[in-house]
């Protein structure tokens, strides 16, 4: 199926400007931002191995949804919700952050309760409810073959800025290292984006991520797509 067709089938659609919008709105949306920005920083502060992962996420999501075709406006939304994806971590403690061994299973069912926890802190601000921001942080960790978390949606019952933050936030975090691993480093990491294309990951999502790698990855590390052998 054409990627272009089906990204605009999936989209959620969002709100029209209003014609007597003020430069306020922009203001607004500047702000919105910004605070997504913040906030994203504050959540990765609270791991030492994840440094600069919120803001990693969102710059690839940004770059994936423009590659698919979406809309700046629509891309813009996803970017906000790359920088927010990850904040009902605030609710892990840090000692699960900082453990080096084995997660109990007590430990894992609340690192997996993240995404619940995070939309529903960001569920009173209307703005990020009405634009999908809400569901896109609730369903980053679903899977296009309904395996994931934490409703088992598959397909395109996924939002697809969740979609496309699944394989942002996966390449990010296989490229950083971890108290468990070393970064799996860059060769690996695409070939494991490419090998779960259909089951971890929309299709479309991985075709937009394979048509350039080299200047999506260079948004992670300077030079991090140089001499790539997907």
């Amino acid at each position: 199926m054409d990627v272009f067709r089906l990204a605009s089938a999936a989209a959620v659609p969002l709100p029209r400007p209003s014609a007597r919008r003020s430069d306020s709105g922009r203001l607004i949306t500047t702000a919105l931002h910004q605070l997504a920005e913040s906030l994203g920083n504050a959540i990765d502060a609270k791991d030492p191995h994840t440094s600069m992962h919120s803001d990693e996420v969102a710059e690839i999501a940004l770059a994936l949804a423009l590659a698919m075709g979406l809309s700046p406006s629509h891309a813009s939304v996803i970017h906000v919700a790359g920088h927010l994806h990850d904040i009902g971590k605030i609710g892990v403690p840090d000692s699960v952050f900082r453990k080096r061994g084995p997660l109990t299973d007590d430990e894992w069912r609340a690192v997996r309760q993240h995404p619940e926890v995070g939309a529903a802190i960001l569920e009173p601000v209307a703005a990020l409810r009405e634009l999908g921001v809400v569901d896109m942080v609730l369903h980053h960790h679903e899977r296009w073959d309904g395996k994931g978390y934490p409703h088992g949606l598959e397909d395109v019952a996924i939002p697809l800025g969740a979609r496309i933050i699944s394989v942002a936030d996966t390449l990010s975090a296989m490229l950083q290292d971890r108290p468990y691993r070393s970064s799996l480093g860059v060769d690996h990491a695409c070939r494991e984006i490419v090998r779960c294309s259909g089951s971890q990951f929309d299709p479309c999502v991985v075709r937009a991520f394979s048509r350039s790698p080299g200047k999506i990855l260079r948004l992670l590390t300077p030079g991090a797509g140089n001499g790539m052998k997907v």
